[in-house]
């Protein structure tokens, strides 16, 4: 699906390219004959069948992945792995430092979502589409880090943190990050 996504993708970058630096500069000079060259018609089909099978790729991603992740992501981090923000874990005076942690996810919303959160900008109230999208972003990340831990025989992660960044438009970056830690008993 990956390798559809980008030849469709590079269809649309090369119709764009050919139809704004090579059409318009030929519609201006030939203003007066309205016949379209069979070079820009393949350009334009290019650009908008570009479009859509990037489209149609994602949307067949989404809905595989969706049915993949039917269970919530409990699933993977489900390991018993104590997660604190603080350097230390109370009470536990003998611990084995493991090594850092980290879990890392970028989400993004579909367009629908991200226009009803423009209205919502306009009349107020919480942004709920992008609470949402946070709110998986941040359990993404946070299963990923577990799952590291648990990997490495961790019994908690201390020091426990997220950083979140905007990508690019509605997609957000959210790492989480922490040092695993095995309590010696």
């Amino acid at each position: 699906m990956k390798v559809i996504r980008q030849i469709g993708s590079l269809a649309f970058v090369l119709g764009l390219f050919v139809a704004v630096f090579a059409g318009i500069p030929w519609h201006v000079l030939t203003a007066d004959n309205p016949a379209v060259p069979w070079w820009l018609k393949i350009a334009v089909f290019c650009l908008l069948g570009g479009i859509l099978v990037v489209m149609l790729s994602v949307a067949l991603e989404q809905k595989k992945s969706s049915l993949s992740i039917a269970e919530p992501l409990h699933a993977e981090s489900g390991h018993g792995i104590l997660l604190l923000n603080s350097s230390e874990l109370p009470g536990s005076q003998d611990l084995e430092i493991l090594g850092l942690v980290q879990g890392h996810t970028v989400f993004a919303i579909w367009l629908g979502k991200d226009l009803s959160a423009m209205i919502r900008l306009v009349l107020g109230g919480e942004l709920t589409e992008y609470t949402e999208m946070m709110g998986k972003a941040r359990e993404a990340a946070a299963g990923r880090m577990m799952a590291q831990a648990a990997d490495m025989g961790a019994d908690a992660i201390i020091n426990v943190r997220y950083m979140t960044t905007s990508v690019v438009g509605t997609a957000a970056e959210l790492f989480a990050y922490g040092t695993a830690v095995r309590l010696n008993k």
